[in-house]
């Protein structure tokens, strides 16, 4: 071979002799042929593929730009140099002996070449990014070859320096990434602006580029869904032959086997154990699915970014084991006193090129792995989101909305941490040989020493795990206990300051937490023992394997590059074998969540085949023996319906409760199973449903529901469905934000809201489940009159309405009567009443209770403003209006402020609050261990590199054994000391971080406590909530894990550069610009990315909102057509969070490459100076400095990763703080305390009393003056609005006074503490509110009274032969919100408790949730026989109640209109009379119960 190429070239190929000397150089054949070559073979086999844009594009050129123009003269210069020298050889040939064919060829393929090169140039002008990658390689390897022969060139004519060619390409677009040249896509450099951007000002979400097309959600999903339907079909078809065999077994039992039972079992232990509630159908044997299929889908639609990260992962993995054995050949040659020093230079150079390759390498595969794994997620995610809109009813019911939600976080979450670290699951094992098989070279059999300690330590390592878990479990259990609590003392925090409750519940909490706490820091004791694990590891490896390799043999002695060679190998395996475990248990659970989600996306979808759209003359809808049922084998819910409805007939559809009106509903919606029979629809569908869906949007949003505005039908919409008057006491009208499930409208409103947007939507056809129960008597009149009825807006559509309100049947075309799902008969009105039958027997039924109703309902005030009161209440707003015409309108628009999302540096007094919190004398202590710690891992080092110089100093003699003793054992003391100092550190730290947490949450929940009321209307529970669970989360576990690795970092780069400033002092130097370049790209990042990070978790939030929304409205959302359109909006939510995780993620790579930049120039520089210093060196301090040097360049990641991650966790303290300053209400127990037995009398006096709900808000009660004498029962009414409710918040100063006073008897209850107030007054609230717990503690949560007195209480309440049946009887655990018992039971408990206390005064706010006649009666009767003595305010709704009180006050707009006896009222024609007449009460005889 050499000797053909020696003739082609005329010379001598290869001489080794050449390079064993000072000035070495390289033979001019080789020069010629190898490094000509290698350039260019590497172009001509990839430059073909970059000339395919010219053949296939159809996109027209860009234009010509400068830079376009020099590449190509450059070009032409280039290929005119080759043809002169082609020439040259011409002519050269002709005047002396024949040339060297080498002479003729390398001009030739250079003119080749730089053709093929002028016209990739012109190719690329077909491409977005007018750079290529492989030219750029192309030019690189050109350059790199070129160097050694333009040195050796040089050296004959002088002795000068190196050129350096710069390459980029320079213009903008809206996403720079497109169109980056290769070198800014590799060292991401198109991010910096970016950057720049985020350390100038916090981001916004606007700020962030938008994605790449081909990375927005819709595009990945387009190709995941059309991988995903080809293996699921797969799965299908295996699921058929699974059951099939199944059948075939059963029939045939022998060959059973049980292997179905066994398969079903592994489900079982695979799914996490759920609530046993949750158990049935969830995860039972009764249920295959189809599987397997979910990870081919993965693995088919990104197998190009699998591939690439495959291959940037070998390079790089396969560059890891370079740096040890260069580091072996420099210490080699430093120790050699014989070697050139050009091969000293050289190996620097490699060992700087080697580390900057290698971090290329790693960040390009770290880039694609979490690219990937925000792909996975984005298509998990829309794949949910589709699913969930096209299921069945039958898989709907087998997860719960909670659930379906779960899926989407936390299993598309745990799919996206997979993808970050599938390739380790062969790396890992890869490198693991790897190291052993270099290991041995090193150190022979004595490594299995290291390699045992290393598989010891993986056993204790997993059983600390499995303890710990254990911990974590019951801790969980402790926090959802408090969570539960803490949610319910937020939900009934005003029952709790009615009743003066706080201290007990405080108590409960209390006692919780410190259970939660003392497993905390068993926990951290726990963890602290585990980390000393680990850092004992690697010390402990080396140490056995040394001591091994030395004991085995006399004649084995370490030397330098033994040594440190084998401790950067060690080194290296440290990662895989700590990655491997966590890998695997990340698996174990991703496999979990697979089994999850194929159940889920292969449940069955939605059956719509039974509605059919076929255009019949004369019929909108018809029913064809419909028989429909919930669940494909269940019973059917409706049976052989046979109906026919005329187009713009208004049919009503009636029944007894269960009869299947609200199944023929969902029938024609298409959401029920088909059992036989069809029904046809003819027309665009609008349905109401009997729970009112509402969008968190504006009002007007809900109402147009994506079609266009058409202002003067909207108009026209809101009057016909009564929204007027609400839209005048909305804040800010139309445009108010509606909270989600609708929270800040009444049930009434909501109803008609929903009925607004189907009569907006303008279809053909109106199916009306029962949308006038939710609203008053006479507003359900005028709706009929307006919308619904024969003159009303929808007058010519078709028209379903179910209801229960028989006063609209008369006036109906068409009446159904349902019975147990069949249609019993149907006609007109008149028909069926003639006919006798089922109808005339509902209408006996319901007849008698609808006039009680409609008299109870017409008094209230209810929670729509009645239509008498419209007028008037427009004029009063319109007064209020014009009085104070300076108030904007829009103030209280928000009804809840935006959540302050925190911007900006985190300021430092919050790392001093946390500090104060932990004990200073605690802080300084565990710094002084780490101090410790890393004082003797420098000192180990120095050891170890003193022991390497053993080598040299004995070095053809015996090694006396007690040296060699003695080096073991310092060694071994140093490496415990190390240990020690940690373990000392981390414990002290578990202390103090417990205590912290105890501080900071005793501080939080003491203040939540006591602050007044109003801070609860204005911050939504969820919020507060969050600072319960997720703040103190991170409190307890984050922030102390932060603090100690923060620590722990910053101690090793100290260490690590001093060890190499000792090796050479001119290293410090050079640490100096280092740590300036260090410090500025740490600053601009750590802004940027806390803000992404911020954004990441704010635009989360709506992707799990919107589709928890969009799953409570399913029906909804399906009956008008919209899946398309809610599609959209899902996978824009989608690509705003994946843009700023997307953002965050180059944030982090375009940090990692400037900090391993950083990190291989410390390697450079420390192994330049030890080759420039070589005489005066040590092999073994060299070692050190190098392979110390080789390890710092992760440790300067994690250092800014630890800086940012503490900086956003502290962000918890800033929040947990921000609700320990909340303004507190008065205290609790003042220097004034009333007299024993205060309230004696029971006299109360209002003095001009004021009161406003919060300062920016008008006056609720406009100064009121009156006298309720000792024992007197006064009633209190009044329309909604007019401040009733507000004098009971006034009595118990839930709100204090603007103006005025309150006094009684005698004391003005502005001057005592509030407990002291609301522990003597007993009120009986309108919604009734109970805890969880026992019932006695519901009743005496202080454990004041005796049990015969709770028994004598619930006696009076009617309640003692109920809870005597119960088995726990007192001890009987009230569920959640009371929910297992009845609302009437519910309201009896609250009377039981006011009958215990047994105050002077007793205020009853009476229950609207209309109690069942007889509880009403019930709790009459005991109010009048147990508290005849007392002083009582009823403030009622229904005015019967109040017929019998000795007063009545009547309330309008915060003044008293009339203060005195019914019987007077009744005479003064006066608002009471007229409230009267409407209630259908003539004289007060008539009402006496």
């Amino acid at each position: 071979m050499s000797a053909a190429l020696e003739e082609f070239c005329g010379s001598i190929f290869w001489n080794a002799s050449y390079l064993a000397r000072p000035d070495a150089d390289l033979p001019v054949c080789f020069q010629q042929t190898v490094l000509v070559w290698v350039p260019l073979g590497f172009f001509w086999i990839l430059a073909p593929w970059q000339l395919l844009p010219m053949c296939k594009s159809r996109a027209k050129k860009s234009s010509v730009t400068k830079l376009y123009i020099i590449k190509q003269v450059l070009a032409t210069l280039l290929m005119l140099t080759a043809v002169a020298e082609l020439a040259l050889a011409f002519v050269e040939d002709t005047e002396q002996d024949p040339l060297p064919a080498v002479q003729y060829t390398n001009p030739s393929l250079y003119i080749a070449t730089w053709l093929l090169v002028l016209l990739i140039h012109d190719a690329r002008r077909f491409c977005l990014c007018r750079d290529s990658g492989i030219l750029f390689c192309f030019w690189t390897l050109s350059l790199l070859c070129g160097i050694l022969p333009f040195q050796s060139l040089l050296r004959r004519a002088l002795q000068v320096g190196f050129g350096r060619k710069l390459y980029a390409s320079l213009w903008s677009c809206p996403n720079p990434e497109v169109t980056a040249s290769f070198l800014s896509s590799i060292t991401f450099e198109w991010y910096t602006s970016m950057v720049f951007k985020g350390y100038r000002k916090p981001l916004e979400i606007e700020d962030i580029w938008e994605l790449k097309g081909k990375d927005k959600t819709q595009a990945i999903y387009a190709v995941w869904e059309k991988n995903m339907k080809t293996a699921v079909r797969k799965a299908q078809a295996d699921l058929e032959k699974r059951k099939r065999k199944k059948r075939r077994q059963k029939a045939d039992p022998d060959h059973g086997n049980n292997m179905s039972k066994a398969q079903s079992q592994d489900i079982l232990v695979l799914q996490p154990k759920r609530k046993k509630k949750g158990d049935k159908g969830d995860s039972g044997p009764h249920k295959d699915f189809p599987r397997g299929w979910l990870m081919k889908t993965l693995c088919k639609t990104f197998w190009q970014n699998l591939l690439l990260s495959v291959a940037f992962k070998l390079v790089h993995d396969g560059l890891v084991f370079v740096s040890p054995q260069l580091l072996k050949l420099l210490i080699a040659f430093v120790s050699d006193e014989e070697s050139f020093a050009w091969q000293g230079y050289l190996y620097a150079i490699l060992l700087f090129l080697t580390a900057l390759i290698q971090s290329l390498c790693l960040q390009q595969y770290f880039s694609l792995c979490f690219q990937l794994g925000i792909k996975v997620r984005a298509s998990l995610i829309a794949a949910i989101y589709k699913k969930a809109l096209t299921m069945s009813s039958a898989t709907r019911k087998e997860s719960t909305v909670g659930e379906t939600v779960n899926l989407m976080s936390a299993d598309a979450q745990r799919f996206m941490d997979m993808a970050n670290f599938v390739h380790q699951l062969w790396s890992s094992p890869l490198q693991i040989i790897l190291s052993i098989v270099f290991l041995w070279g090193e150190l022979g059999p004595s490594v299995l020493a290291g390699i045992a300690v290393m598989v010891l330590l993986i056993p204790i390592n997993g059983f600390l795990v499995a303890k710990a878990k254990a911990i974590q479990v019951r801790n969980m259990k402790n926090k959802d206990e408090r969570m539960k609590i803490m949610s319910e003392i937020l939900n009934g925090i005003k029952i709790l300051k009615l009743f003066a409750w706080e201290p007990s519940f405080e108590k409960r909490v209390n006692e919780i937490r410190a259970h939660e706490l003392k497993d905390l820091v068993n926990f951290s004791y726990l963890q602290s023992i585990s980390i000393f694990v680990f850092t004992c590891a690697p010390f402990l490896v080396s140490l056995a394997s040394f001591a091994v390799y030395v004991l085995v043999d006399e004649n084995n002695i370490l030397d330098a590059q033994k040594a440190f060679t084998a401790i950067s190998l060690f080194n290296v395996l440290r990662f895989p074998m700590a990655m491997l475990p966590l890998v695997l248990s990340s698996l174990v659970q991703t496999n979990v969540s697979t089994a999850r989600l194929e159940r889920y996306l292969g449940g069955e979808d939605l059956d719509s085949s039974a509605i059919h759209h076929n255009p019949i003359a004369g019929s909108a809808v018809r029913f064809s023996e419909a028989t429909f049922a919930w669940e494909q084998d269940g019973n059917a819910a409706i049976r052989d319906v046979t109906l026919d409805i005329a187009p713009g007939s208004l049919v009503a559809v009636v029944g007894a409760v269960g009869s299947g009106k609200s199944s023929l509903v969902s029938a024609m919606l298409g959401e029920m199973e088909n059992i036989k029979g069809h029904i046809n629809i003819q027309g665009s569908l609008a349905y109401v449903p009997q729970q009112a869906w509402i969008q968190n949007a504006t009002l007007k949003d809900n109402i147009l529901f994506g079609s266009e505005l058409d202002e003067a039908r909207y108009q026209q919409v809101i009057k016909a469905c009564a929204l007027l008057p609400d839209l005048e006491l909305l804040p800010a009208g139309d445009q108010t934000e509606i909270g989600e499930k609708g929270i800040n409208l009444s049930g009434g409103q909501k109803q008609r809201v929903s009925l607004a947007r189907a009569v907006y939507s303008n279809a053909d056809i109106y199916v009306l489940d029962d949308p006038l129960s939710a609203v008053d008597a006479h507003v359900g009149k005028y709706l009929f009159k307006h919308v619904l009825g024969p003159k009303g807006l929808l007058q010519k559509k078709t028209r379903i309405l179910v209801t229960h309100s028989i006063s609209f049947l008369p006036q109906v075309d068409n009446i159904v009567v349902l019975v147990a799902g069949a249609v019993s008969e149907h006609g007109s009105y008149s028909t069926l009443l003639a006919n006798r039958g089922a109808f005339a027997q509902f209408l006996n039924l319901y007849g008698s209770q609808e006039e009680d109703a409609s008299e109870k309902i017409t008094t209230g005030t209810g929670n729509t403003t009645g239509l008498l009161q419209l007028e008037g209440l427009c004029m009063c707003l319109w007064v209020m209006k014009t009085l104070r015409p300076d108030l904007p309108k829009l103030k209280g628009q928000q009804l809840i402020e935006k959540e302050a999302v925190e911007t900006g540096k985190v300021k430092f007094s919050m790392y001093l609050r946390y500090l104060h919190a932990v004990g200073l004398w605690y802080s300084f202590w565990v710094a002084m261990g780490y101090v410790g710690q890393y004082a003797a891992f420098v000192g180990t080092n120095l050891w170890l590199s003193a022991w390497t110089d053993d080598a040299e100093r004995y070095l053809n003699q015996t090694y006396p054994v007690e040296q060699r003793d003695l080096r073991i054992g310092v060694f071994g003391a140093l490496g415990v000391s190390q240990a020690l100092f940690l373990l000392f550190a981390t414990l002290l730290s578990a202390r103090g971080a417990m205590r912290a947490s105890g501080v900071m949450h005793q501080q939080l929940l003491s203040n939540i406590l006591r602050v007044p009321v109003s801070f609860f209307d204005t911050t939504p529970t969820g919020r507060i909530v969050n600072r319960f669970a997720k703040d103190i989360f991170t409190i307890d576990e984050t922030i102390p894990m932060s603090f100690r690795s923060w620590l722990s970092c910053f101690m090793a780069i100290i260490s690590t550069l001093l060890m190499i400033s000792l090796a050479t002092p001119f290293f410090a130097l050079i640490i100096i610009p280092l740590s300036i370049f260090y410090y500025f790209v740490l600053r601009f990042y750590v802004s940027t990315s806390r803000q992404l990070r911020r954004l990441d978790s704010v635009t989360r939030s709506p992707i799990y909102s919107h589709f928890g929304e969009t799953v409570s409205g399913l029906s909804v959302i399906r009956a008008y057509g919209h899946q398309q359109r809610f599609l959209k909006q899902n996978e824009s939510t989608m690509d705003i969070n994946q843009k700023s995780v997307h953002s965050w993620i180059v944030s982090n790579r375009w940090l990692a490459i400037r900090l391993e930049f950083v990190g291989s120039l410390v390697v450079f520089f420390s192994a330049l100076l030890a080759v420039i210093s070589k005489g005066t060196l040590e092999g073994g301090i060299v070692g050190l400095s190098v392979s110390s040097a080789l390890n710092v360049t992760q440790t300067l990641n994690w250092l800014v990763r630890m800086s940012s991650e503490l900086e956003t966790n502290i962000v918890a303290v800033e929040r947990v703080h921000e609700y320990t300053k909340v303004k507190n209400e008065a205290p609790w127990v003042t220097e004034k305390r009333p007299p024993r037995g205060w309230p004696s009398k029971g006299e109360i006096q209002f003095i001009d009393y004021k009161v406003r709900y919060r300062p920016e808000l008008e006056l609720v009660l406009q100064g009121i003056t009156c006298n309720i004498a000792s024992t007197e029962k006064v009633g209190v009414v009044g329309r909604t609005g007019a401040g009733k409710s507000s004098l009971t918040n006034c009595l118990f100063r839930l709100l204090e006074a603007a103006g005025g006073s309150i006094l009684i008897d005698e004391v003005d209850i502005a001057t005592i503490g509030l407990h002291d107030l609301r522990q003597n007054l007993t009120i009986i609230p309108q919604d009734p509110v109970l805890f969880t717990g026992t019932l006695r503690m519901n009743l005496d949560p202080f454990d004041q009274y005796t049990d015969e007195e709770v028994w004598k209480a619930l006696e009076l309440a009617h309640l003692k032969t109920y809870v005597q049946d119960l088995p726990e009887g007192l001890l009987h655990l009230v569920s959640e919100g009371g929910e297992n018992l009845s609302v009437g039971q519910r309201q009896l408990v609250c009377l039981a408790r006011a009958v215990l206390r047994k105050a002077k005064i007793l205020i009853l706010d009476e229950a609207t949730a209309a109690v069942d006649l007889e509880t009403d009666n019930l709790i009459q009767t005991t109010i009048r026989s147990e508290f005849a003595d007392c002083t009582v305010l009823t403030i009622a709704h229904r005015l019967h109640t109040i017929m019998d009180s000795n007063r009545v006050m009547v309330l309008q707009a915060g003044r008293i209109v009339e203060y005195d006896s019914p019987e007077e009222l009744l005479k003064k024609q006066g608002v009471f009379s007229v409230m009267a007449k409407d209630a259908g009460i003539v004289n007060t005889e008539t009402t006496m119960l």
